[in-house]
């Protein structure tokens, strides 16, 4: 390997491990707005407002496109309205840690079977057994939420709303799959997702929003406000996305994808610390899982492996 295209991977694993952690503080920060005065609905305008106010000069003086065809509109109403309706309310009810399990555990899953189905995508073992291990995080992380994890009491304590909460979270991971999907199969660039993902969010969103939706604004702090609108409106939705192409563009997408396993971990991990959420058998273990079932479905190494024996055997 020459020395650039070292220099080149050691580039794309920095972008995509900057990339991961600001999934991961998104998971986070979203978790402190679901906790706060602030409504799922504030939150959504935050995000966009701020995001639609940097990149709407940007579209209009340099890189300008027909943002109202069909497809594009179709994109921002699943991955941008609908996801964020749905992340945001699963915020509200349900803890970081699940999310750290389920928003990154449960989008492979379905991004897989979804280009299985639509697109016609083929996937190799690999893939499927690393899935089957994500799904077994998840599936153990409900086991415990319905109480067959009992605690000592021996008693069985189902929480409806945190229930409800996963059940958010769950869609919201189904529609960027879903969202993800469409993007390839109608090969939208970077660029036009990103743009037009905050400024056709913000266009249908906005209006309904301020006339009829209810607001929280004169009960949540500035605090709370300002660090909404840094974080959901810059860092989760532009630099993360620079990041992102970056790193696809010199790892390529099974390397980013395999670095993204270290997201429920972290998030994971820092929700318990900073929130002081309760730790149990299922939730450590669903961790465990997840992440080792993001690495294994998109890990070179298999591939690698395989490359190796099919040489010897040729030689």
């Amino acid at each position: 390997m020459s020395e650039q295209n070292l220099n080149d991977r050691r580039q794309g694993y920095a972008f995509a491990f900057a990339a991961a952690l600001i999934w991961a503080g998104f998971i986070l920060v979203s978790r402190m707005g679901g906790i706060s005065e602030l409504l799922a609905f504030d939150v959504i305008a935050i995000r966009y407002i701020t995001c639609a106010s940097i990149l709407l000069p940007i579209w209009w003086f340099k890189f300008r496109f027909n943002l109202f065809t069909p497809r594009l509109i179709i994109c921002s109403l699943i991955g941008g309205l609908a996801y964020a309706l749905c992340a945001f309310s699963g915020f509200q009810l349900a803890s970081a840690s699940h999310a750290a399990i389920l928003l990154p555990g449960m989008m492979p899953l379905f991004i897989i079977v979804l280009s299985y189905l639509i697109n016609k995508e083929a996937h190799g073992i690999q893939k499927w057994f690393g899935i089957s291990v994500i799904t077994l995080g998840v599936m153990l992380l409900f086991v415990g939420e319905l109480g067959l994890f009992r605690g000592n009491n021996n008693s069985i304590d189902i929480n409806i709303m945190t229930l409800l909460g996963d059940g958010w979270l769950v869609a919201a991971a189904f529609l960027w799959a879903l969202f993800s999907v469409l993007i390839k199969r109608w090969q939208i660039t970077p660029w036009q997702v990103t743009v037009s993902l905050a400024l056709l969010t913000c266009l249908f969103y906005l209006p309904v929003y301020l006339a009829f939706l209810p607001k929280a604004f004169s009960q949540a702090s500035w605090t709370d406000i300002l660090l909404q609108a840094f974080y959901q409106g810059v860092m989760a939705t532009i630099i993360q996305m620079i990041l992102y192409v970056k790193a696809v563009q010199k790892i390529g997408p099974s390397e980013m994808g395999a670095m993204m396993s270290i997201v429920p971990v972290i998030s994971g991990i820092a929700a318990i610390v900073i929130f002081d959420e309760q730790i149990s058998e299922a939730l450590i273990i669903g961790l465990v899982l997840v992440s080792l079932g993001a690495w294994i479905a998109h890990s070179r190494l298999f591939k690698r492996k395989n490359m190796l024996n099919e040489s010897l055997k040729i030689n």
